[in-house]
C-alpha cells in the first residue's frame, strides 16, 4: 500500500534533511511545498521573495492553495496510482499554522480550501518536528525569504497553531523533537513512522523471509533379518 507523509515544522525546524532522508529510506517520492511542480516553482518565487510587497493575506492563501492543487494533480496522486511512496516537505498543515494561526485567517476555511484544492487527499501521517525558535535561530545561515522575515510574534502564533493542530487530531500527527542531531532525529522519525504505520518497517526490496521447511518425517530403523527372512535377526 502506497503511503503519503508530510513533514511540517516551523522554519529551520529540519523539514527538508528529515524528509529528504526518509524518502531516500523508503525509496519514496520526495517533493515538497510550494514548488514541487513547475507551475508550483513560480509559485514558490513569488511567494516566498522578499521583493513581493503588498501581497494580502488571502491572495496568500489561495496562492499555496493554488500551488497544493497543481501538486496533487501533477506529483503526489500519479505516484500513489503507481504504488510508490510520497514524502513531502510541507503540505495542508502549513497552511493551517501559516495563513491561519500565523496571519489569523479562519482555521475552518482554510481547512475547507485545502481539502478542495487537493480533492481531498490527507496525508496517512504528518511528522511534526517540533524546535522552539531559540533553536532554530541559531541555524539561520542565509537571508531571510519573505515568510522567514515576517516577525517573532509572526512566528511564535506559528508554532503555538502547529501544536494546536497535533493535539486536535493526534491519530495523524506524531511529534517529534527536533532538536538532536540530524542522525538522532532521523532515527526518531524512523520510530515515529514505523510505529504508525507497521506496513513501511521493513525497506523495499527487502528479501521475505522464506516459510520454514516441513518437518521431516523420522527414520525407522529395522534389524535386517536372516537372509530369506522377513523378520528381524531373532535375539540369543
Amino acid at each position: 500500500m502506497a503511503r503519503f507523509i508530510v513533514f511540517e515544522g516551523g522554519e529551520a525546524s529540519g523539514k527538508s534533511t528529515q524528509s529528504a532522508r526518509l524518502a531516500e529510506r523508503l525509496g519514496a517520492v520526495h517533493t515538497r511545498e510550494p514548488g514541487g511542480t513547475e507551475i508550483g516553482s513560480a509559485l514558490r518565487d513569488l511567494l516566498l521573495d522578499a521583493r513581493t510587497l503588498g501581497l494580502s493575506d488571502r491572495a496568500e492563501a489561495l496562492l499555496m492553495a493554488a500551488d497544493r492543487a497543481q501538486h496533487v494533480a501533477e506529483v503526489i496522486r500519479p505516484a500513489l496510482a503507481e504504488g510508490r511512496h510520497v514524502v513531502s516537505d510541507r503540505y495542508a498543515g502549513s497552511t493551517l499554522a501559516y495563513q491561519g494561526y500565523g496571519r489569523g485567517l479562519p482555521v475552518f476555511e482554510l481547512r475547507r480550501l485545502s481539502g478542495w484544492a487537493a480533492n481531498e487527499l490527507w496525508p496517512d501521517l504528518i511528522v511534526l518536528l517540533d524546535v522552539p525558535r531559540s533553536v532554530a535561530g541559531g541555524r539561520a545561515g542565509r537571508t531571510p525569504d519573505r515568510m522567514e522575515a515576517a516577525g517573532e510574534a509572526f512566528h511564535d502564533r506559528v508554532l503555538r497553531g502547529y501544536q494546536a493542530l497535533a493535539a486536535a487530531d493526534p491519530v495523524r500527527w506524531a511529534i517529534v523533537d527536533g532538536t538532536a542531531g540530524a542522525d538522532d532525529v532521523a532515527e526518531a522519525v524512523w520510530e515515529a513512522v514505523t510505529h504508525r504505520l507497521p506496513d513501511l518497517a521493513d525497506p523495499p526490496g527487502a528479501p521475505t523471509p522464506s516459510p520454514p521447511p516441513p518437518p521431516r518425517k523420522p527414520h525407522l530403523l529395522h534389524e535386517r533379518g536372516e537372509p530369506g527372512g522377513s523378520g528381524p535377526r531373532p535375539v540369543a
